[in-house]
């Protein structure tokens, strides 16, 4: 879904914010050593000089071009580029000190200093930030892609991605051809090769997959009708031909320059925000989790001895597996008994499973004076108490606070190739469906037709809309289960 449009300067906000860092600890550095002064922002003059070089660095930032491909330069060329930032943030600084006529306050020495200062410091910085990135390209944050092209050019292909010297930040996990594969052509390969028919569409739509390369040899035409099918599925595809008409941005993927089409693009800063907001909620979640612990965990285990918490494997972004969390509101046999309970499911297919005062829930055999369950699960269940330590799974980066419901595997092994959509962007603690009434929608097209509409109108704006309802909802526990 929300394929980051390509803006260079600001998808390296890391490197930036190391570059602003340094500046302002090389002033502190500079001041106490020629001057003892230890906060050099309380002396007017040096506040008023550190104030014109952090707004000097920041108007040369995004104009300066000094962020294009930084995480691919050599040593010495990065030394260069810090050079050339720094003088051009002095220069910078000098103009506005002559313009304004207040050389008188600022100290050319000081200025010096500061910059050369800055300079063995912002590499230092820049260096130790390239071996993180590095490392963290190296493990399991890896982008997954399918490569489509046909027979003929697999092996030559798959030599030009991984043989040039750049950073990779994908892998291939599948590869497709368009036209028959011969048995025993690439036995040899150590990535499964299959010639793209309605069968693998079907292995692909319940497969890992975060966008699809598509490497368009001249002598075939393009497999449209299976273009579209991606896209109706979410997958962002890349193509390196400009056969199609509608498409919305152009990158690099390893050698090759592609054209890429998207269910929804969003700039780098707004999921910067978006991101940010999830780490903050996610810490304080965690935080109140903890005092949560405190009074559920006994209330749990006095009436069902065992675990307090209660991991699943659900399936996230694109496919990807990992471990959710919730307070534990069931008995520990609930999963051996679903199978007993599915003609109850008031779902109108086997995709989602939900059933009115499930007995399955801890306390449920406890009534109130209307004959409903009254117990512990019911209690956590009913005020979504249970899902608090799925702020944990916010803060890892498996989660978003807003997105659509993890499915678990038996019910994503279900998905027709129009479900997929809705495991385009992460799945979160609320959603559309959640404010929309959950408890009243059965239809799981429905569910789906909401999850895209989400997906395909994604805003900043569009999740603090979601926010506010689900307070509401939660207040008057409309929907809950």
């Amino acid at each position: 879904m929300q394929k980051q449009m390509n803006q260079e300067w600001m998808r390296h906000w890391d490197f930036m914010l190391i570059d602003i860092i340094c500046l302002q600890l090389s002033l502190i550095l500079v001041c106490f050593v020629r001057r003892g002064v230890w906060f050099p922002y309380l002396d007017h003059s040096l506040r008023f000089q550190a104030a014109v070089l952090s707004m000097c660095q920041l108007a040369v930032m995004p104009f300066s071009g000094y962020y294009f491909t930084i995480v691919r330069r050599s040593f010495f060329l990065e030394l260069w580029k810090v050079l050339q930032f720094a003088i051009g943030t002095a220069l910078l600084a000098l103009l506005y000190f002559f313009i304004t006529k207040t050389t008188d306050e600022a100290s050319r020495l000081l200025l010096i200093s500061v910059m050369g200062s800055f300079v063995v410091l912002d590499l230092t910085g820049r260096s130790l930030n390239k071996k993180r990135v590095f490392a963290s390209r190296k493990s399991h944050k890896k982008r997954a892609f399918l490569l489509l092209t046909s027979t003929s050019m697999v092996r030559k292909t798959y030599e030009k991605l991984f043989n040039v010297n750049t950073i990779k930040d994908f892998f291939i996990s599948q590869i497709c051809t368009m036209d028959p594969v011969i048995p025993g052509q690439f036995d040899d390969m150590k990535i499964p090769v299959s010639h793209l028919n309605e069968e693998t569409l079907q292995e692909i739509n319940h497969t890992y997959i975060d966008e699809i390369l598509v490497v368009q040899p001249d002598d075939m035409p393009m497999p449209r009708e299976y273009i579209d099918i991606f896209m109706n599925m979410g997958i962002t595809v890349n193509y390196t031909n400009s056969f199609m008409e509608n498409f919305t941005e152009i990158h690099r993927v390893g050698y090759f320059d592609v054209l890429t089409s998207s269910v929804k693009f969003a700039s780098a800063l707004s999921l910067a925000i978006k991101r940010l907001f999830d780490i903050v909620a996610g810490f304080f979640g965690c935080i109140f989790t903890g005092i949560l612990y405190i009074f559920i965990a006994p209330a749990i285990k006095r009436k069902s001895p065992g675990p307090v918490f209660f991991s699943q494997e659900r399936i996230g972004k694109n496919g990807k597996v990992f471990k959710m969390y919730k307070f534990r509101s069931m008995y520990l046999d609930a999963e051996e008994r679903k199978a007993e309970l599915e003609k109850q499911n008031k779902m109108s297919s086997d995709l989602m499973f939900k059933i009115d005062d499930d007995p399955r829930i801890i306390g449920s055999e406890k009534k109130d004076k209307n004959g409903k369950p009254k117990g512990i699960g019911n209690f956590i269940r009913k005020t979504s108490l249970d899902e608090f330590p799925q702020f944990f799974n916010v803060l890892k980066g498996d989660m978003s606070l807003i997105g659509t419901r993890p499915p678990t595997k038996n019910e994503w092994n279900r998905y027709s190739l129009s479900h997929r959509i809705r495991m385009s962007t992460r799945p979160g603690l609320t959603g559309m469906w959640q404010v929309s009434g959950r408890s009243k929608i059965t239809d799981f097209d429905e569910i789906v037709a909401l999850d895209r509409y989400y997906i395909e109108h994604w805003s900043l704006g569009l999740d603090l809309s979601i926010i506010f309802k689900t307070i509401v909802v939660l207040f008057k526990h409309e929907g809950a289960v």
